[in-house]
């Protein structure tokens, strides 16, 4: 293990990618990201992807050097492409896209085509809640599990996340994907060689599995059974029916470095609780909640436990296992 700091790991992860083939305005909001999910202890979502996402250059599925772009926008809806490259910067312009106009219309809808793996859902939605507005995030993948009765891979995990902001305190931040556990995981059980639960996972013949590599070589078990599924499918059509963008299912793997560009999608809404009731009924009556939810011994309020991890590594650093930074740090020229 090596404890750095999170600068340090910030410019250890964007060297790493720029020397693999990105721009710095790729490389820099790609590692802020990454850095952060390190930091909030979301490891399927942090440095480990590093090596995938500059496989992915290399095998011309990332445009490294890609601007994203508006292609499409009204008042209140705008429509961001990434041009085939990181999610990072596109999802960065379409959320500061959405918080300017929700400020004027009340709400806004951003959305993201021609994009890769947008990491945390939630992550995105951090600059929302610090504005003072309500923020939804939306996200589809590589396909990873089946429809409502069917067998093959269809849908991705498909995350969603929410975001609600709280006076005098941190935001409410829910963030889930729509299998039963984030696809991540699994590649970073199967890297450490361990078992995963049962109920995570179906091997490619369809029977349950607790090997991590045949989990990914099958499907993931959705969230909820059927109502999970259906949930993915309102993702899956938000984000690609309003793009452009591919569906899961069309995209290739992101665990292997070869395959196509996955042009996968992705939408942010955002309100502002001014247009509404108003801003002081709105934190009364989302303090009210949290105040009736943590009267129950055991309850916590979502996401906290994340920024709890963040604030302890912007302190004291992160310990990161040598088998992750050895294969950044010779993508980085420091080996």
């Amino acid at each position: 293990m090596s404890l750095k700091s999170l600068q340090e790991l910030q410019a250890l992860t964007q060297r790493a990618l720029e020397k693999a083939g990105a721009s710095a305005a790729q490389a820099a909001p790609t590692a802020r990201a990454l850095v952060a999910a390190e930091a909030q202890g979301l490891a399927s979502h942090g440095l480990s992807r590093v090596p995938m996402y500059a496989g992915h250059m290399e095998a011309g599925r990332v445009v490294g050097n890609a601007l994203p772009r508006i292609q499409a926008e009204r008042a209140g809806a705008v429509l961001v492409d990434a041009g085939d490259g990181f999610a990072f910067a596109a999802c960065e312009l379409a959320v500061r896209e959405a918080i300017s106009r929700a400020r004027t219309c009340g709400v806004a809808i951003s959305a993201v085509t021609n994009s890769h793996h947008f990491g945390a859902a939630a992550y995105h939605l951090e600059a929302v809640a610090a504005a003072g507005l309500v923020g939804l995030a939306f996200g589809n993948s590589p396909a990873a599990m089946p429809a409502a009765g069917g067998k093959r891979a269809l849908f991705g995990t498909n995350p969603i996340a929410a975001v609600f902001p709280r006076e005098g305190a941190r935001a409410v931040t829910v963030d889930l994907s729509l299998s039963e556990v984030a696809r991540g995981k699994l590649m970073v059980a199967a890297k450490k060689g361990e078992a995963i639960p049962l109920g995570w996972a179906l091997d490619a013949d369809g029977n349950p599995t607790t090997d991590p590599a045949k989990g990914l070589e099958g499907s993931m078990l959705p969230a909820g059974g059927s109502k999970g599924a259906m949930l993915a499918l309102i993702v899956e059509l938000l984000v690609t029916s309003l793009t452009g963008a591919q569906f899961g299912a069309e995209a290739d793997s992101f665990f292997v470095k070869e395959g196509n560009q996955p042009k996968l999608g992705q939408a942010f809404i955002v309100i502002d609780p001014s247009s509404m009731a108003g801003s002081a009924i709105y934190f009364a009556r989302v303090e009210a909640l949290m105040e009736s939810m943590l009267v129950d011994v055991g309850v916590r309020v979502p996401g906290y436990r994340r920024f709890d991890l963040e604030a302890k590594a912007r302190s004291l650093g992160i310990d990161v296992p040598e088998a992750t930074l050895a294969p950044i740090r010779a993508l980085a020229g420091q080996a």
